[in-house]
Formats: structure tokens, sequence, C-alpha cells
């Protein structure tokens, strides 16, 4: 981009061929903008380098000297800290659409952050590094406020100032949610906060010195309930899967997970630790005055995204850390829930394994993988294909994440005894046709469930192993005999999530890969020498700048054959399993992301991420 803008300024003849090899020694040795350097240097006018940025990024361009005088409700939309940070100027409000000048239109984090603080939608135009300098300065400079800083801090700055005409807030306005139809003034809540001893954060262990009344008080607060509902509306509109709301000895941070990956996207004031807190706590119907103890919860929102009515769970997770509660949400969005076993990312052969047997009348069908890899949905699509009107269906759930019509779901308890053996005793009495197990914890659980599977049952079950022939191991040290593991498990899948390239950006990669460091990967010797297109992400506005836009399982399936029961019987161990399943044709998990890579649905470095070879 630098070199272009000079290249463009001296086939305009604005600046030589020796003033611009002035201009780029100066800007190695001080870095900044090769158009204000130019301006600095007195070769050509502020209004020139606007006009030639404008064609340079493809987008309007903006003279801030000569601009109108802007709203001051304009100006309030961003508040000066973020402004100043991003060296951005709001310009005009038209409907849901905010005209933002910068110096750098290509600039994707500053114009989330604008869009994440105002909801409105961002049309950037650009404008000269140093006029926007002076524009900002102008409208913000002298405004009296309270900004936040990226610290969690405050500062407080002079007298309004007459060009401006307001004192800038951050002002939030919260589409989706029914109930409040106000804006969010972060200002407003510092103010509040400063005056109130009652929302200061503390870390004080003692139960007795909580003050109940004020941390409830705190957290009907319309601010704080106006930015705890921007942010689980803001997941929901990222594709986000995870919220962590996590507390520090000096900041504050709010992290969204985006297919697998954690970003950050917000920093709030610490302050607002103890009434976000509790706020999350009231949502969940969970104990606000208990700081010691971990608590779970779900919060049941009712949201209108885009003129649709749309019911999202959170499932809460509240953890007592060294400086205050860490809350983690889990987003369960039955929009999302692919159920169909063919677009999960299953090999065709994988698939027609795993057909075949969740289709027999009994045995034991497992799932393993850690958190997060895909393992209920692969099962809830496994019993969705199952679940007739002639079957009986009953799960044992932590928790039930979604309601399926003809299945019948149980949630689990431990406080009051129910947990999964428990439930697994009373659904004996229950007729039941097929069984689904949320996880397998513990022997009692695991003896229980493989009874059944051998007594005319379709058991379906999750364990936490690293890959399928390791399950193996993990049953018999649990303590279930080998003799009743190799008759009543059927098949194991094994799985893990990768980022999908977005299919709008993705670039064919043209750095040639050399041939040793393909085969350490899992590539055949074959496929090398056919030759593979690999891809890269790019980053469009489909997928956010990402390059990526959504995930695809990786699938390792091990049918249960004969020679492989008698392995079992004989204790061998898990790398013989493998082994023995690899030459009976099972896919790794290695070899299912080397396929993915060929198939050009992701890259190298994503299968790398998340399997070994």
């Amino acid at each position: 981009m630098v070199s272009k803008l000079g290249e463009m300024l001296v086939k305009a003849q604005l600046i030589t061929e020796a003033q611009l090899d002035e201009v780029i020694k100066t800007q190695r040795r001080e870095g900044g903008k090769l158009g204000s350097i130019v301006v600095r240097a007195g070769f050509c006018s502020d209004q020139d380098i606007v006009s030639f940025l404008g064609m340079q990024y493809g987008v309007p361009a903006a003279d801030l000297e000569q601009w109108p005088p802007i709203d001051p409700a304009v100006i309030a939309l961003i508040p000066a800290d973020l402004a100043q940070r991003h060296k951005v100027l709001p310009l005009q409000r038209t409907g849901s659409v905010l005209t933002l000048a910068m110096s750098d239109p290509t600039d994707i984090f500053a114009m989330d952050d604008v869009r994440f603080h105002t909801g409105y939608n961002v049309d950037p135009v650009v404008s000269s590094e140093m006029g926007l300098a002076r524009a900002v300065e102008r409208y913000y400079g002298g405004s009296s406020q309270v900004a936040l800083r990226a610290d969690g801090t405050s500062t407080r700055s002079g007298s309004a100032s007459s060009a401006s005409g307001s004192s800038g807030p951050s002002s939030l306005p919260m589409p989706g949610f029914e109930e409040e139809d106000e804006q969010f003034d972060l200002n407003e809540l510092e103010q509040q906060l400063d005056a109130d001893a009652e929302f200061e954060a503390t870390e004080d262990d003692d139960e007795e010195s909580i003050n109940v009344n004020a941390l409830r008080h705190g957290s009907e607060d319309a601010p704080v309930v106006k930015l705890v509902n921007m942010v689980l509306i803001d997941a929901i509109k990222k594709g986000a899967s995870d919220i962590h709301i996590e507390p520090y000895e000096k900041t504050y941070r709010i992290r969204f997970r985006i297919d697998g990956i954690l970003q950050e996207v917000m920093r709030p004031n610490l302050k607002l630790k103890d009434p976000l807190t509790s706020r999350v706590k009231i949502l969940a119907k969970l104990n606000i005055a208990e700081k010691r103890l971990p608590q779970d919860g779900r919060i049941k929102l009712r949201v209108n995204m885009g003129g649709r009515q749309k019911v999202i769970d959170y499932r809460v997770s509240i953890l007592p850390t060294l400086f205050g509660e860490k809350i983690v949400l889990r987003l369960l969005d039955s929009d999302k829930l692919m159920l169909d076993l063919t677009k999960l990312g299953f090999e065709q052969e994988s698939l027609v394994r795993w057909d075949r047997q969740i289709s027999r009348p009994y045995g034991m069908v497992l799932v393993t993988g850690p958190t997060g890899s895909g393992k209920t949905n692969t099962l809830y699509s496994s019993i969705g294909k199952l679940n007739t009107v002639d079957t009986n269906i009953l799960t044992a759930e932590d928790p039930v994440e979604f309601n399926f019509p003809g299945i019948n779901q149980v949630q689990m308890k431990e406080q009051i005894g129910l947990n999964f053996a428990a439930a697994l005793r009373s659904f004996l009495r229950q007729d039941p046709n097929i069984i689904l197990v949320g996880e397998i914890r513990d022997f009692e659980t695991a003896e229980i469930a493989i009874k059944a599977s051998l007594t005319g049952h379709l058991v379906l079950s999750t364990l936490h192993t690293n890959d399928a022939p390791s399950t193996i191991n993990r049953l018999m040290n649990m303590g279930v005999e080998p003799f009743l593991v190799a008759t009543s498990v059927n098949i194991i899948c094994a799985q893990r999530l990768v980022r999908r390239l977005c299919p709008n950006c993705k670039a064919v990669e043209t750095h040639a890969q050399p041939e040793d460091a393909l085969l350490k990967v899992g590539f055949t010797p074959d496929e090398i020498q056919k030759g593979i297109t690999f891809y890269k992400p790019v980053g469009c506005e489909a997928c956010n700048k990402r390059g990526y836009k959504g995930r695809v399982g990786l699938y390792e399936v091990l049918e249960m054959s004969e020679p492989m029961r008698d392995m079992v019987l004989t204790g061998a161990s898990a790398i013989e399993l493998r082994e023995q399943a690899i030459k009976e044709g099972m896919i790794s998990l290695r070899r299912s992301g080397c396929r993915k890579v060929l198939d050009g649905v992701t890259t190298i470095e994503e299968i790398i991420r998340e399997t070994v070879l």
C-alpha cells in the first residue's frame, strides 16, 4: 500500500523519485504513514494526499478541513478514547449506517470496535492522518467526560468544547432485546460507579461483608443490563460458541470463541466486575451472594434477530479465581445444530461403517474427543436418524442441550442423587430400544451401560480419549473386564473440529511445499506425485476478514471386527489395536484432515493444530 501511494504521487508529478526515496528512508527510520511524512516534508498538501488515498483504497475521500460541522449527537456515538485510539471520526448517521472517517479504511479491527460499541454498520471514508488527528482533537480534545482506557482505568478531561457541543458519551443502541429501548451510556455508568461506594470492586473474602442488596441493585441498573444484553447479542451475531468474561488484577476483559479460536472483543471498566457478574447470576438464577464456590446455571432468552424470533440458551459456568469470578457462557443455538450425518465431515467409507453399526439392534456406540469437538452433535445426529414412531429412545444428559420431539430426555441432578448410573438403572425399567448416556465418567456408569448393551439395547455414549483405539484401554482402566469390552463395543468414533476455509475468498497457495514436509504431515507419495493444490485463507466481508468460516469435523472410525475382539481379549495395546484397525481400512484423524486439505476444505496448519501423525 505504501509503495503504491508513493508511485501514484510520482506519476502525478506531485513529488519526484528523489523525494519519494527520502520519504521512504524517513518512514523506515521513524515509522508512520507515508502520506503524513510527505505533508510534513512540505512536498504536497493534505488535500492532495486525501484525494490520492481515496483512489488508492477505492473508497470516498473526505477532506475534514472543508467538512461541514458534525452533529454533536453523531460525535456522541463514539467515545473519545476509541476515536483517539483508532484515529477515526464519525461524520454522519443514515438509518443504521454510520459514516466513519479513517486514515486506513482496511483496518477491520477499528471498524469492528466501532460496530461493537455503536450497534451501527460502518461505511468508511478515507482522510489524511494529520487531518483526522486535528479533527479528533477539535471535536473530542476538550470535552468533559469520563473516558475508558484499555487498562480499565478512567481519565477526566476539562470543560466542554464549543466545537462539539457535546459531552461525548458512548451510546450503545441495543437491537434485538424487546424489553429495553433506552440507550446504554457507559460514561454515565462509570460516573455513577464513582459516586456510589456500593459498586466498588472489593476482594474481601469475609462472607458477612457481602452486601446482597447492593449487588442486586447494581446488577439491575439499566446500563449494566444493557452491557450484558449487548454482549449476549453480539456473540450471536458473530457466530461465537462461547463467551469468556475474565477478571484480572488491573483489567477486565471479554473474549468470544469463534470457530474454535478465542478473540478479545472488549475491555470494560474494572468497576463493572461485580454488577456484571451479579447480573449474569440473576439471569441464570444463581446465588449472587456466593462468591467462593463454583456455580452452574442456564439462561434462556427470546430475541428478535432480523425480524425473526429466536430462543437462545446459554449454559453458564462461574468459577472463583484469584481476582474475582470468571464466567463462561456456552451458546446453544438450535439453528446451528446440524443433524445431517452426511454434512458433518465423515469420509464416505467411515460414514458407511457408522451407519451400519448405529442401525444394529444392540451393542455400544462410543464417540470420543475433547470438550468442544462436536461429540454431542454427532450423537444427536445419530439418534435423530433412529428416531421413529416405533422406537423408544431415552437420554441421560448433563446438561440437556437441545430438545427433540419423540425423544425422552432426562437432565442429571447430582445434588439430589440423579446421576448417570441412577438414570441408567431407571431406564432399564422403561422398556427402551435405544439409550443415550451423555458421558461415561466412572466404573459404575460404564458397567451398567455395557450390561444394557448386552441385553438387547443400543447404547450410545461419549468418553474423553485422544483417539479411537485408546478408548478400549480407557474402559479397561476404569475396571471393565476385557471380555465385556470385546463383546459389547460395536464401533468407536474419535473426532476433532477444524476451521473451514471461507469459500468466498480462499486462494491458491503459490509457494511450493517441500516433499519431505508433506510426507511428515501425512500425505502419501502417490498424492504428492499427482500434485496437490493447497489453499490459504485471505479474508473478506463474509468471514469478517478471518479467512475461515465455520468448522468441519475430522473423524476416526474404528469398527470392532472379530480380529479386533480377539486382540482385546488377549490384552493388546492401543498401538497394536491402531495398526490392526488401519490394516482393516480405518482412516486416522490425521488422514481425515489430509483428505480435507486435498478437497480444499481446510489448511495444513489447521490439521496440524488439532491432530498428531
